[in-house]
This record gives C-alpha cells, structure tokens and sequence, in this order.
C-alpha cells in the first residue's frame, strides 16, 4: 500500500483529513519537535480507533509535513506513490 493510500484509509475509516488530523494534533500540543511517536499514536488508537501503521502514517504528516523521500516515488510494486507531496485535503478536494 502506497503512503497516500494509508492517508485515503484513515480518510474513509474516520471521516477526517489528514489535514484535519494535523490542525487536531496541533489543538491537543502534539505538533512540537520534542513529541514522540508514541504520544501521538496513543491518541490516534484511543480517539480514532487507527492501528500503528495508520497511526505512524499521520505521525509523519503532523511532524514532516506532505514530503516524503524521492525514493519512494515511481517505479513499480504496490508501495511507490506517483508523487513526492502527499495529498492532504481529502480524496474528493484532488486535482
């Protein structure tokens, strides 16, 4: 499964962006440079019912922001995204 689509998962399971997601991370003080993982996947588990590999995919959004390393972008087999900026605003706001 591609990184984008660990994001269109979360979308569909629990109705909210991963933009949302992030501006609900900031609200509760998990978007600092200091907050663990761990923090933020406790939250992601109880709040929202997300598994560790859902969670850790909105982990590195709310830390990094949508880019992710070039290496993951093209070619082929099921992990490759078509990009190396993640699309945040939903599935139905894509160009």
């Amino acid at each position: 499964m591609s990184f984008q689509a660990y994001l269109d998962n979360i979308e569909d399971k629990t109705g909210l962006t991963p933009r949302e997601f992030i501006a609900l991370a900031k609200e509760r003080g998990f978007d600092g440079p200091f907050t663990k993982a761990g923090a933020i996947i406790d939250w992601l588990k109880q709040d929202h019912g997300l598994g560790r590999g859902h969670a850790m995919a909105l982990v590195h959004v709310i830390k990094n922001g949508p880019k992710i390393d070039a290496k993951h972008v093209g070619g082929s087999g099921s992990h490759r995204d078509e990009s190396d900026t993640l699309w945040l605003d939903g599935k139905k706001n894509r160009p």
